[in-house]
């Protein structure tokens, strides 16, 4: 059986490309060194999926910044206020992703906004009326060329039309049908000069068709393709969904003139059962995705190969996939010599998941699978259970009761209390928590993990960083401090190396966004706090200033969501044992005099399913109360600050707001804080701190461009519940950029303050 795969990672297995860009955006390499890296990074992961045997090998999956950036920019998909810099393309295309200011010019990078349910992030393309869109750029091309010149027939990968389109911003007066024969167009000529180079199979991926679709959606679908494949000629082409079913143009798939249909049989719950209703096309072939792209244990193979015999029962034509593409999980096992094989045996990163494609597409062709030794292997390690079970977590998440969920007294009693005890000003400056992670703060906690300092030495470095910081904010003004977070490595590792139940890795690195990686932690098994985990840190923050200081927490949901989540048990069981465990640490905080404290849900969207119809049934009616869970018990003059980042929340604004929380803080800049018409529409009730400007990009906001976004806010929501701060933790920046740009936030409040007075 032929075996396919979605996407590889692109980064590099030691984050080479991550590197070398933050390089390149130092001015320390140019950028043909760049352009080298990337090439040798293509180069190498073909490389590896041709010896491990794969036949639909991918090219044009690798992105220097984002996929979806790269669909827009070879469309011509570019505002005027970046072309208006005459920057070289490489360069423009960065400024539309991370935000340029420079001599040539200052311009805010574009919105950012999460993945369908994933962590990682995209970059939204902005769609103005006058723009036109036509080829532009040879990337596909030339990368299918380089693996080609290899002697690699490879299978480009094209984000599709559809969902290229759905995905945009509009900023006209103009919709997507505007754009309909000119997309067609473009999509006509790419499969055009594919076929003149020979190219056999050309990949369209179109998750967006697994989202909710009516009649207008599936019409639109319908006819875009019809233009595209019109005259598709010799080139086989494939439309990959993935992240979910197709129930809503099913039909619709199997009669247009694909030769291949990818699907998704991990999350897409309906996906057998379309198959089985309305057949599948003996003429067309079916890439199924059974190997899981988005977790990391391994594929129990006598169930994916049931699958396959069923299917091929039918007399279906079928090429072994993975659901999506394998970016959302670490490259290899290799490199993870700390990990206990007892532990390693249940696990299947990138390059193990191309070893079980091979081995699963040899098993469906054997007469006897069962006799074969890596079945019967795979066979005993799902019929021995995993030691992961914790009575007591269990017997404590069974104690819980509905009165649990529920703080009193009610928000707005809780409001006039913190008024008068807080006694902060009008539109109170804070930020979301972390402070730039400079080389020194990283080489401190690598040395202690190497045993090369003692703990006291790693303890003295902190607390010395941690004054400075409380000393800095003071004498800048800022109302609410933040102890800086110099203790940690990532906002979820960090509380998962003092909770039962994880495990860790040392480069099991996957990409969050542009060069931002994250080593998300794996849940094992039951979750439960072992000792008190910010409360030192924070406690010796506040000894230091009369200001309140925040006590910085990661949410339950947010743990589970940015971990590799246990497939034994349900998320809600999980989350439900992480959100008893946060509990722990928010009454330890609060019994040792921390006013305020902020639990961070930035991923709370993540989870959420794609069809509105399973929003609460199967993740909000369990996810919000796990975070109400959290804070229900402490005392009404405790403030609980929440931080949510890059998603899309004006649809679930209720949800928020039911969480219960006293302040939210959330990103609006990127997406000209649009959010505002939300939160008024939905008469929010929680204190709000929309970000005021961007801290993925190293553009130092004005104090009149903060104003003026102030300003805006105002206009929507009340004065006395508006904070002022970034839209998001401060650890990515540099310490120059970061203290200005915080000088001129405080600066905007006080001119705030001034004229409300006035």
């Amino acid at each position: 059986m032929q075996t396919s795969v979605v996407g590889f990672p692109r980064i590099g297995a030691e984050r080479e490309l991550k590197f070398a860009s933050e390089k390149y955006f130092k001015g320390e390499i140019g950028a043909n060194e760049l352009k080298a890296v990337a090439k040798d990074l293509r180069a190498r992961h073909v490389d590896i999926q041709r010896v491990a045997g794969i036949d639909f090998i991918p090219s044009n999956d690798f992105s220097f910044y984002d996929g979806l950036l790269d669909a827009a920019c070879l469309c011509g998909i570019i505002p005027e206020r970046y072309t208006e810099l005459e920057l070289s393309e490489l360069d423009t295309y960065f400024a539309m992703a991370r935000g340029y200011q420079g001599e040539k010019g200052d311009v805010k990078a574009l919105a950012m906004k999460k993945w369908f349910h994933t962590n990682y992030h995209y970059i939204v393309p902005e769609l103005e009326d006058k723009t036109v869109i036509g080829l532009h750029g040879t990337k596909p091309f030339e990368e299918y060329d380089e693996a080609k010149e290899r002697g690699v027939e490879t299978k480009p990968v094209l984000t599709g039309a559809y969902t290229l389109l759905e995905l945009c911003r509009y900023t006209g007066t103009k919709t997507r049908e505007d754009y309909l024969d000119e997309i067609a167009k473009v999509y006509a000529e790419m499969i055009s000069r594919f076929e003149e180079r020979g190219t056999k199979w050309l990949q369209f991926n179109e998750p967006s068709v697994v989202m909710d679709l009516d009649h207008a959606d599936k019409t639109f679908f319908v006819e875009l393709y019809k233009k595209i494949l019109a005259k598709k000629g010799n080139v086989k082409i494939l439309i990959q969904t993935f992240f979910g079913d197709v129930r809503d143009i099913y039909e619709d798939l199997i009669e247009m003139p694909f030769d291949g249909i990818g699907l998704d049989f991990i999350e897409g719950k309906q996906t057998e059962s379309l198959i089985e209703k309305y057949g599948f096309p003996k003429e067309k072939i079916l890439f199924a995705g059974l190997i899981n792209g988005k977790n990391i244990w391994k594929n129990d193979y006598e169930k994916t190969l049931q699958f396959l015999k069923a299917l091929k029962d039918k007399g279906t034509r079928v090429v072994l996939s993975t659901s999506c593409s394998l970016q959302h999980v670490p490259y290899n096992l290799t490199a993870e010599t700390g990990l206990a094989e007892e532990y390693k045996k249940y696990f299947a990163f990138a390059e193990e998941k191309l070893v079980e494609l091979k081995e699963i597409g040899k098993l469906a062709e054997s007469d006897a699978p069962e006799k074969e030794p890596v079945y019967r292997e795979n066979r005993s390690l799902f019929a021995i259970g995993r030691d992961c079970a914790d009575e007591d977590v269990q017997k404590r998440l069974s104690e819980v009761k509905e009165e649990d969920y529920i703080r009193l007294p009610e928000r707005k009693e809780r409001k006039k209390i913190q008024k008068k005890i807080g006694n902060l000003p009008l539109f109170p400056t804070t930020t979301i928590g972390s402070f730039p992670q400079t080389g020194d703060v990283k080489k401190n906690r690598s040395a202690f993990k190497r045993g090369e300092i003692t703990k006291e030495q790693y303890k003295n470095f902190n607390k010395e960083k941690i004054e400075r910081a409380i000393r800095w904010q003071e004498e800048v003004g800022l109302d609410v401090l933040v102890h800086g977070e110099y203790e940690r490595n990532d906002m979820v590792e960090y509380f998962g190396e003092s909770l039962s139940g994880y495990l860790f890795t040392k480069k099991a690195w996957v990409q969050s966004y542009g060069t931002r990686c994250v080593k998300p932690p794996i849940i094992w098994g039951d979750v439960s706090r072992k000792s008190p985990i910010t409360v030192e840190w924070s406690v010796y923050a506040q000894s230091l200033t009369d200001k309140p200081v925040k006590g910085m927490l990661t949410g339950p949901v947010t743990i589970f969501n940015w971990s590799f989540p246990r497939e034994d048990i349900s998320m809600k069981e999980s989350i439900s044992q992480i959100a008893l465990a946060i509990r722990d640490e928010v009454l330890d905080l609060e019994k040792n005099g921390i006013r305020i404290i902020q639990i961070d849900e930035a991923a709370l969207r993540e989870k959420l399913p794609l069809r509105k119809s399973d929003w609460y049934r199967e993740y909000l009616d369990f996810a919000i109360p796990a975070f109400r869970l959290v804070h229900s018990g402490v005392k009404p003059e405790t403030q609980i600050h929440t931080h949510m980042c890059y998603s899309e929340f004006t649809d679930i604004i209720p949800a928020i707001d039911n969480m219960d929380a006293d302040v939210i803080t959330f990103e609006a800049s990127r997406s000209d804080l649009l959010i505002l018409d939300s939160l008024k529409k939905c008469n929010f009730e929680t204190e709000v701190g929309p970000g005021v400007y961007d801290i993925h990009s190293p553009r130092v906001p004005s104090v009149e461009e903060i104003t003026e976004a102030l300003q805006k806010m105002r206009t929507k929501i009340r004065d006395d519940k508006l904070w002022v701060n970034p839209d998001c933790g401060l650890k990515t920046r540099g310490e120059e950029e970061t203290k200005k740009s915080i000088v001129n936030m405080v600066k905007a409040a006080a001119a705030i303050r001034s004229s409300h007075r006035s």
